[in-house]
Parts: C-alpha cells; structure tokens; sequence
C-alpha cells in the first residue's frame, strides 16, 4: 500500500472469482490509439530536469506508510544499469532505528489515470544488497488517490503487487498481495478492501499487468492471472501511480545496517484499453524498438472505449448501497439533474455533465459542452467522460 495501512489480519476479503471479462480483441487493441504512457527511465539521476518534466515527483516528505519518523528522500531513487538497460531504482535502508531509517518512493505528478491497462517490469528482491537480512521490507507497483476523510467512499487504490520477502503484517514471507480498496480509516484502523496473494518467492524481474474495466480490476504477474476484483472496489476517481520500497516496522532487525533494493525496467499504462499481457509486452517492445524512452498522449488521445459486460455476464461482488435519496430519472437534458461527485448512481440512471478537461472534476472544463450519460452499472465518484461506468448519449 501505500498509505496508512498497519493490520490485514481479520480485515481483507478473498477475491479470486471465475466471472467473465469482456477485452478488446488484439488486433482493435494494436491499432487503437486511446493514450498512452511509457517511460523507459533513461534519466541521469532523481535531479534530472527530464524526470520532473517528464511527470514524476520524487517523494521527500515524511510520513506514512511505514516506520514513524523514518525519512523520504530523492537521493535513493536513481537510474543505473541493469543486464544492459537503464532502470529505475529504488534504495531502502535501516539501522534499526525510526532515524537511521530511509525509505524511497517515486509517483506521477498528476492524479490523471483511471480505466485502462497498467503495467510495468519490476524486479523484486528476497536478499537485501548488505548487511542482514529478515527485515519486513515492502516492495511496491500501485495506483491511487488521496483519502478525504476517514471512509472516504470515492477513495481508490490499486495495489498491483505488494511484495514482502520476509512477510509483515502477522504473516511469514515471501508473500505477495494484489489489494483493491474501497476505503478506510486510520484510527481505530478498519479496512474495506478485497485482495489476492501468492505465497512464494518472487526474486527476480517480473512483468506486473492490471487491467482496469467493465467493472473490473484484472491482475497478471507473468502473463498469469493471479486476481480479480470488482463490484463496489473497483475504482471510482482518478489516481497517480507509484511505487515505494519502506519498511512495515523494525521488530525483525538484527543490528548493523541493512539495505534493500527494487528496480523498475519500464512503466506503461494504456487509457481505456484492455491489453492483454502479451499485447503490452508487443507494446513496449515497439517502443523500445522505435528508440522512444519516453511517450505522453495521455491527455491528447482518444477517447476510446472497451465493450460493456454483456447483459448476461455475472457481477462481481456487487454492492448493495442504501439508495441516494437523489437519484436521476431517466429523460432528457431538461429533466436530466446535474452529475453529482458524491451520489450513488446505479444502471440506467441518467445525467448531464461536461466532462473536465484532465480527469479532475474540480478542475477546468474540457470545453466539449455538457452531455447527457447513462449509468451502465454501479457508481459512485467516477466523472462521466472518464470513465466506462458512464455511457454518452450525446450533447444537450
């Protein structure tokens, strides 16, 4: 995670469903142009003016997740090389002491991503570089937005994987975890989220895949599909993506200093599209074959769109919210009411709405005009025109 978690035990719910999910077919998939973004992480150091440019932040702030006290610094992500690419790495190290703790973390600038594919290589670690080993070590790829208040019901995350080597959190390692949040609350803790996980050894390069539609939150690591989660989890707003390397606590460091590493070959996410693992393995590869290190339309693509669930398919784990008091009839752009960011809208609910202009509801206007949309299923806090839970019916 990613933020303020400190107990799973008792708290997370099991999701590995068997329900089907509608994906764009390959060759719509390779010919579509809806966004995207890849970065090869070909910067010099994390003072790179290229990075920050580029739409990445170097975490110096401190606070959670992880130890209390411990500090954030850009100085411990850097880009060497690694089995003849530039990666991005991420360096961790503690001497057992919130003081002599660092931790590191890189995120995208802007909370811009929603519906679509995310994916990126990334190499986790069983062994730290020097000194003991044993410590509970994070090693993180996630996606999410800022938590407005305890149970913030339009709060998201996606933890794609949460690597923990020597386990944490009441659990043995090496464990891996997939968690799709709905909400939750620091103080007393409580957790509203589902989540898979994987009980052995990760050590190595692995291609991490989530594929974020219909509904759904799909997960692969190695072209394997190890997760899916949906119904009411399924993200509701837009968010940043991240990853972190920090340490859950210091109950198991033996003395001395110890240091750990995660490294990041490249990041891709495709904006509402289904890409299958294999099609953003074909993805990166033209990229790479092309001598792009870098590559934003994420802003100025598309819009694309994936099919809807057919009528037939099963939901899964559908919520059951107690019903707005001010739900929209169905009608036209007269008795259409306003979209509201924080109404609960279930199908075939009808609204009007100008979509933003970056994915931010607060922020400026796109300048399309306002559009009437229809609820396909489900949704809370998710703008019409950025995201598939809405379908458009047209200009007022």
């Amino acid at each position: 995670m990613s933020m303020g978690r400190r107990l799973f035990a008792g708290l997370l719910v099991s999701a590995l469903s068997t329900f089907g999910f509608v994906a764009a077919n390959a060759g719509s998939a390779a010919a579509a142009d809806c966004g995207y973004l890849f970065d090869d992480f070909h910067y010099a150091s994390s003072a790179d003016p290229a990075l920050t440019a580029n739409g990445w932040t170097p975490r110096t702030y401190q606070g959670g997740p992880g130890v209390p006290g411990a500090n954030w610094s850009a100085s411990a992500i850097t880009f060497p090389t690694s089995g003849g690419q530039k990666v991005m790495q991420l360096t961790a190290s503690t001497d057992g002491t919130a003081a002599g703790t660092k931790h590191a973390e890189l995120y995208s600038t802007q909370k811009r991503y929603l519906e679509g594919t995310y994916a990126s290589r990334v190499r986790f670690t069983d062994a730290p570089v020097s000194g003991n080993d044993g410590d509970h070590i994070n090693q993180t790829f996630f996606t999410i937005s800022p938590l407005n208040g305890d149970m913030d019901p339009t709060y998201s995350e996606l933890d794609i994987s949460e690597y923990l080597p020597n386990g944490g959190w009441g659990e043995t390692g090496p464990i891996n975890y997939q968690t799709t949040w709905y909400t939750y609350r620091a103080d007393p803790w409580y957790a509203d989220n589902l989540h898979s996980s994987q009980r052995s050894s990760l050590d190595g390069w692995h291609d991490l895949v989530a594929q974020v539609a219909n509904g759904q939150v799909v997960y692969y690591i190695d072209g394997v599909q190890v997760g899916v989660h949906g119904g009411k989890y399924f993200p509701r707003q837009t968010m940043t993506i991240n990853w972190n390397l920090w340490f859950i606590d210091l109950a198991t460091h033996t003395g001395g200093l110890s240091t750990y590493i995660e490294q990041v070959d490249w990041v891709l996410f495709a904006k509402n599209q289904v890409l299958s693992p294999s099609q953003v393995s074909s993805q990166t590869g033209s990229y790479r074959s092309a001598g792009t290190a870098f590559h934003d339309s994420v802003a100025s693509s598309g819009p694309c769109s994936n099919p809807s669930p057919s009528p037939s398919s099963p939901s899964p784990s559908s919520p059951s919210p107690s019903p707005s008091t001010s739900q929209p009839p169905a009608g036209n752009c007269t008795s259409a009411p306003a979209w509201q960011f924080g109404t609960v809208y279930t199908g075939g609910n009808v609204v009007k709405h100008e979509k933003s202009k970056y994915g931010d509801p607060s922020g400026p206007k796109s300048g399309d005009g306002v559009h009437l949309w229809k609820a396909r299923y489900w949704t809370q806090g998710s703008e019409p025109g950025w995201t598939e839970q809405w379908q458009d019916l047209g200009r007022c």
